[in-house]
């Protein structure tokens, strides 16, 4: 198989710096355009890895995403956004980042070329084979994403990828491979754009499918979500009142009572 690193070739626009502003925003919408589609090509592989997701968590399991830069980042936001969506714990959902928490702001240097560091960095959460690992890197290539993907085959650790070139490294590393080709990046090797954008969206589907699935959302509503501001709360109340069709006065007293929108539903109808 032949590994064509796309993300790091030459963007299909030259000479950006004589491009007028207009040129450049609907140079990179036209680009953004088809990360979607890219995204559609591999949704088989997609619901593979959802597959293996949703009984590990089901069965005590946890769920780490491992990658470096743009990737870690974007894993730690996925993982961070669950507790407060679907009201899960913070161990459920685990996004690492080579060079630790620092690299969330800041660049680590050489951090993303340990071999060893990401299967250390499992390691300190007691990863087991009850766990599923998904490896982030748009070039598929990130020698600390890929190393700890392997320590995992090597324990029986379920390990998934997302990566934006075919045939990489990590590719063939993980047992359930995600493969978005997004093409060169409208700036060269700025994988932080298409790259990026098409790992947010598999992200997306990924914990909100597993959520779902979990029994984590009731209709299309977020029952279990965490009521951290006066804006959920207001949402909280609209769910309650919609649901069992009372008023607002009724519903904030449930919800004050009981804390939750799927606890204030059930006993509001008992």
């Amino acid at each position: 198989m032949t590994f064509i690193k796309t993300t790091e070739q030459d963007s299909n626009y030259n000479n950006l710096e004589n491009m007028s502003i207009n040129e450049i925003i609907n140079s990179i919408n036209k680009e953004d355009k088809t990360v979607s589609l890219a995204v559609e090509k591999a949704l088989p592989q997609i619901e593979s890895l959802i597959e293996q997701v949703v009984p590990k968590l089901k069965n005590s399991g946890r769920l780490f995403y491992i990658g470096a830069g743009t990737s870690g980042r974007l894993g730690i936001l996925d993982a961070s956004e669950c507790p407060p969506t679907f009201g899960v714990t913070h161990d459920l959902v685990i996004g690492l980042i080579a060079g630790g928490d620092n690299a969330i702001r800041k660049a680590v240097e050489n951090a993303e070329d340990s071999m060893t560091q990401g299967w250390l960095d499992l390691q300190e959460y007691n990863i087991s084979d009850k766990d599923v690992v998904i490896g982030i890197a748009a070039s598929g290539t990130t020698p600390y994403v890929i190393s700890a993907l392997a320590k995992c085959n090597e324990h029986n650790i379920i390990t998934g990828c997302i990566t934006c070139n075919q045939n990489s490294p990590l590719s063939l590393t993980a047992r359930f491979p995600i493969e978005v080709i997004v093409g060169p990046e409208f700036l060269t090797g700025s994988s932080r754009m298409k790259a990026g954008t098409a790992q947010k969206l598999v992200l997306n589907m990924i914990t909100t499918t597993t959520m779902i699935q979990l029994g984590k959302v009731k209709g299309n509503k977020m029952v279990d979500m965490q009521l951290s501001n006066d804006k959920l709360v207001h949402r909280a109340v609209k769910m309650i009142m919609d649901e069992l069709n009372i008023s607002e006065t009724e519903a904030t007293i449930l919800l004050s009572k009981y804390k939750n929108v799927r606890n204030s539903i059930t006993h509001g109808r008992q």
